[in-house]
């Protein structure tokens, strides 16, 4: 695909037209409550293919595949009653559940990266919901934008890295919460095991072990030790940057963009990756972050920084 891509208001037209292109098998940018999604129909694997292909994606990095809700979810997954309980707890919202896969699950082998588990997600963007119900198959969609680099807000940071190489854009404005979705897998007998951080918090921060599994493997995304980015040097926990640094300010600590000047975590985690995309594009060669105190949604903002930074 060599065409400019097509940026449309997400109107009822422009949700319509985007429905045909992913019936047809094409790929769509579509806002979601975290960020922007790049969606293809999950059950075909030509179009999941063309996700891995437009993105530059490892096959090994498996995708979340979005649902409307528990009824649909269920045919894709086995659900304990303990992840009956998180989806309706959650669900539509920022929570992803890595679950065990059904072993005729309609559903393009890629989804789950050759893994027996699969990462399913309702989520609560009025946007993707109303897709969603205008389709009877369920959308794979990982962050849109290439492999490894700053997950999009806007419509602007999806072709920053994605013009010419999907179909369409539905400009649904800004995302709210600004970091991806918590991921956490329901193990056998209930127990649950962080993935990685986000917007829905289940874990008391002082005794939850850094994300990641335990099986060493790549069990969903966000897992790889270096991600989200601004392809420039990234320095952490810094009150005051060297000239040639980019500065990421926070709450007192100033900068040439402030995630939050009244130390809101929520309005960080929101700025954060118009910050990096700001930094990424700005004369300075390197980048500087103020510290970020490591509760609520600052475990998240912590957690993209130092992949960013890796």
């Amino acid at each position: 695909m060599s065409n400019k891509t097509r940026v449309i208001l997400a109107d009822a037209e422009g949700i319509a037209r985007a429905a045909q292109i992913l019936r047809d098998g094409g790929l769509v940018a579509v806002p979601t409550e975290t960020v922007y999604g790049l969606a293809a129909r999950a059950d075909s694997a030509d179009a999941v293919a063309k996700i891995y292909a437009a993105k530059g994606r490892p096959s090994f990095n498996p995708l979340i595949v979005h649902v409307r809700d528990l009824e649909q979810a269920r045919r894709f997954a086995d659900f304990s009653n303990v992840a009956k309980d998180l989806a309706a707890r959650h669900w539509p919202g920022p929570l992803t559940l890595v679950l065990p896969r059904c072993e005729d699950a309609p559903l393009a082998p890629a989804v789950s990266a050759g893994l027996p588990t699969i990462a399913l997600r309702a989520p609560d963007h009025p946007v993707m919901r109303a897709l969603l119900a205008q389709l009877d198959f369920p959308l794979a969609a990982p962050s849109a934008n290439l492999s490894g680099f700053i997950s999009p807000t806007t419509p602007a940071h999806v072709l920053a890295s994605l013009d010419g190489r999907i179909d369409l854009v539905l400009d649904g404005g800004a995302c709210s919460a600004g970091v991806e979705s918590t991921i956490v897998a329901v193990r056998d007998g209930g127990r649950l095991e962080e993935l990685r951080p986000g917007p829905v918090a289940l874990f008391d921060p002082a005794n939850t072990p850094p994300s990641g599994s335990k099986t060493g493997s790549i069990e969903a995304p966000g897992q790889l030790a270096s991600h989200y980015a601004p392809g420039k040097p990234v320095r952490l926990n810094v009150i005051k940057a060297e000239p040639d640094e980019f500065m990421i300010g926070f709450g007192a600590v100033a900068g040439d963009c402030n995630l939050s000047e009244t130390g809101s975590l929520k309005e960080a985690a929101a700025r954060l990756y118009t910050c990096l995309h700001e930094a990424a594009v700005a004369a300075q060669t390197s980048i500087a972050v103020a510290p970020i105190p490591d509760t609520a949604e600052g475990r998240a903002i912590n957690d993209r920084l130092r992949r960013a930074a890796a």
